[in-house]
């Protein structure tokens, strides 16, 4: 994972309109990165809910949230459509910033070990600087946790 502190991997990544998204363009305020598995998954349709219902107060607050997955343009557009999130999905298709980030891991399902994102958050500074991050997230109440991390800044 990314220590505390650190400059924060910058990176350019598509959302889901194909629009490219810079990380070291994003300043002035916080942004919160949100890395999940899969599009559509159970655990990973809560989590972008959640962030999506407290979008506004995220925004109040001067944040920018982005989820980020290694699923294609096309298949976050067919997401966020089919649930009406508000949140933005990046890309990572080659998972590199998955591996910058440190979450791209050896799963071992059912004795199964097969390469895959571990789900994990990272809170960004104004300064671009890591402000805390949240490894191995479990979904409930997690985004309602990293909106109180984003109003104590």
């Amino acid at each position: 994972m990314t220590d505390i502190g650190t400059q924060a991997p910058d990176f350019t990544l598509p959302d889901e309109t194909g629009t490219e998204v810079t990380l070291s363009a994003l300043t002035g305020g916080p942004v919160v990165l949100y890395f999940y598995p899969r599009d559509d998954t159970p655990g990973c349709t809560t989590e972008a809910l959640d962030f999506t219902a407290l979008l506004p107060e995220f925004q109040a607050a001067g944040a920018t949230v982005f989820g980020i997955s290694k699923d294609t343009v096309a298949k976050h557009g067919k997401f966020r459509e089919k649930r009406d999130l508000a949140v933005t999905l990046l890309s990572d298709a080659e998972s590199d910033v998955c591996e910058r980030y440190g979450v791209w891991v050896e799963k071992n399902m059912y004795g199964k070990k097969s390469m895959g994102i571990q789900r994990a958050t990272f809170l960004i500074d104004a300064d671009g600087k890591i402000a805390r991050s949240w490894p191995k997230v479990k979904v409930a109440g997690h985004a309602t946790e990293v909106l109180d991390a984003v109003r104590a800044l």
